[in-house]
């Protein structure tokens, strides 16, 4: 299996998150358990149900993330030196030919893409189109609604 793809920024949200879950919210639940183990039966105790469920979900995402920090490959976009093509990483600026509108997106890992921060999946149609690029070539997107064409007018290394 190769690796996947993670910005710098975005390993470095997994790893706050790891560090969050192990060192915070893992020992809150292990507490939980003994404070609803004191309580006596626990076949009707609801409160060590719950904290055992919990503890079921923050073991598992612990061990998600984990891994996908393990199987990861982070780049840097500072570091690139891709001849001013777009890749994983880049920031670039496209404008809709229709439309005329001007969009800024990041190419990132799918565990980072959030659209509404102008990030998005590499494995988007929008970002397979794009990918190889330069500045002044027009991309074509096969999208549900029909053809896009956008004109890529900078890529960016931030």
């Amino acid at each position: 299996m190769g690796k996947t793809p993670l910005t710098v920024i975005g390993a470095e949200k997994l790893r706050s998150e790891l560090r969050e879950l192990k060192t915070l919210r893992r020992p809150a639940v292990i507490a939980a358990i003994a404070e609803a183990r004191s309580h006596g039966d626990l076949s009707e105790n609801a409160e060590y149900d719950a904290a055992k469920e919990q503890q079921g979900f923050i073991e598992g995402r612990i061990a998600e993330l984990e891994n996908k920090l393990s199987n990861s490959q982070i780049i840097d976009p500072l570091l690139l030196n891709a001849d001013g093509a777009c890749v994983f990483g880049a920031t670039i600026d496209l404008e809709d030919v229709i439309s005329g509108t001007v969009f800024t997106y990041q190419i990132v890992g799918d565990d980072e893409a959030d659209i509404k921060q102008g990030k998005i999946s590499i494995s988007s149609p929008v970002s397979r189109a794009l990918i190889g690029k330069k500045s002044g070539d027009v991309a074509e997107v096969v999208a549900p609604k029909g053809l896009m064409e956008y004109v890529i007018l900078d890529v960016r290394y931030i």
